[in-house]
Formats: C-alpha cells, structure tokens, sequence
C-alpha cells in the first residue's frame, strides 16, 4: 500500500495558519490543561507547544498533580473562559484515572473547545450545525481527500474502542456519502472489514489489521498509537505486510499524528477569528 504523506499535508496546513495569523489584529492564544505524568501526554503538549510557537499561537500550559481535584481542573477552565485573550481550550487527553472527563470538558466554553468534545459541539455536529471539527476528525477527512479517493456510494468501517470517536466520524463520513459502520474491536466481523472501501482504525493493537483483512483498493487511515518496549511507535496498520497490497495506508508515526496538530492550530486561530465578532 501507498503511505499517505501526512507530514507533507501537515506542513501546508501549518503554513495556511501562519498566513492566516500574519494579518490578525490579536494573538491567538491556547489554553492546555495537563494532568498526571504520563509521558506520552506530556510529549503530545510539548509537540503542540512547539508547533504552535512556529506559527505564532501564543500557549499557556498548565501542569497540574494526577491528585487535584476536578474542581481544582476546572477553576484553570473557568478561568480561560473568562479571558478574552485565550481563544481555545483543550485538556489533554486521557486524564489519570479518578477524574470525571466527561464533566471536565463540558466545563470548557464551546466557542473555545478546539478539540471538539464538548457535547454541545458534538450535538451541533449532529445536527449539521456545528463550526467547529475534531482535529483527529479533521485529519481523517484530509488524508482520505489526499489520495483521490471519491467517498460517494462507498462503504467505510470504524474500527474503535470507543462510541465518542466513531459516533461523530460515521457521522461526518455519512454526509460525504459514504456507507457507515461502527465496529467494536472485541466483536470483529471480518467478512465486513474485508469488503470495506475504507477502514478507520482507532484500537491501539499493534499490527492488527493486515493483508487477510484488507481488500485490494482499500484506503486504511491508522489512528491507532502504541508504544512497545523497542521505544518505537506503532499503529494498527501492520505496514509492512501491507507494502504489495494494493491502496492506500496513513503511516504511523507520520500520517494523523501530525496533521491532527495542524488541524488544532487551525481551530485555534479560527476561534480567534471569531472572537473578533
């Protein structure tokens, strides 16, 4: 299979953004909420820090104990929401066991939730309202465009461990015109993976999906991230195996990775756009 270039895609992405940001009146500014030690949130805040100083979005990262409570998170919050000059938020996600997520984010303004969990973002997306698209969302939509790929009448299945990723995805791809179906990892159907114009795989199983569950053709976009003891990243997608395949594959790292941080910058300055009136 063909990688799917999303370091490439990125980089036009983030220059977009910076030539957008060039003539604004104001900053942008992001607001990051960061719990706990894990070191993988921790590298994706500093990969954020970083390519958002690149293209001129000012950041203020909060680093708060895996022990504070909830309502200590959510005094940060309030607290950006109330300033004019922060134009988005985001929590970085998943947040150490103990904390209600779900109440977390509902705490964030949804003019300024980036990332676009927010239920009434989420609701709003639903009901074809919204304006504003989940960066790994976005990504997914992006990489898929870049190879051509012609979405009307075609079948694609979302493989991942949780309805808050597939629900919206099946969502956005129904309105491209595409055919829809949700999968649950631990309920395979392999006959359905196999005859899909496209998979979405988001399940964190290293090397899950190969030649036997693919058809040729088939355009994989690999959301799934797992680090192994080699220190080496992986995604669902077993490339390796899949190279004489016929299609396309979105590497990892290198494919939505990437472009999920470019796409966070361009809802960040466009929320900023916004607050403009």
């Amino acid at each position: 299979m063909k990688p799917i270039d999303g370091r490439a895609l990125a980089k036009q992405i983030r220059e977009q953004v910076k030539a957008q940001i060039e003539p604004l009146q104001i900053t942008p500014k992001l607001g990051v909420m960061l719990v706990g030690d894990d070191p993988a949130s921790h590298l994706y805040v500093s990969l954020k820090e970083k390519a958002a100083a690149e293209v001129g979005i000012l950041t203020d990262v909060r680093k708060l104990s895996a022990e504070k409570t909830d309502e200590e998170i959510m005094r940060v919050i309030m607290e950006w929401n109330d300033d004019p000059e922060v134009h988005g938020v985001l929590v970085q996600l998943p947040l150490p066991e103990g904390h209600d997520t779900e109440r977390i984010i509902a705490e964030i303004d949804p003019k300024k939730d980036v990332d676009g969990f927010h239920p009434t973002n989420i609701e709003r997306l639903m009901k074809d309202a919204s304006t504003i698209l989940s960066p790994v969302h976005a990504a997914v939509v992006h990489l898929l465009g870049a190879t051509g790929f012609d979405p009307t009448h075609k079948s694609a299945t979302i493989l991942a461990n949780s309805d808050t990723f597939a629900e919206p995805l099946a969502h956005i791809l129904q309105k491209a015109g595409m055919i829809t179906a949700m999968m649950d990892p631990r309920v395979l159907d392999t006959e359905l993976l196999k005859s899909s114009d496209v998979i979405v795989s988001a399940i964190g199983r290293t090397k899950f999906i190969g030649p036997d569950l693919v058809k040729p053709g088939a355009v994989i976009i690999d959301v799934g991230i797992t680090k192994q003891e080699d220190g080496k990243i992986y995604g669902d997608a077993d490339q390796q195996a899949l190279e004489t395949t016929e299609g396309w594959v979105s590497p990892v790292p290198g494919g939505v990775g990437p472009m999920t941080i470019a796409l966070l910058l361009k809802n960040v300055t466009e929320a900023a756009i916004r607050s403009l009136g």
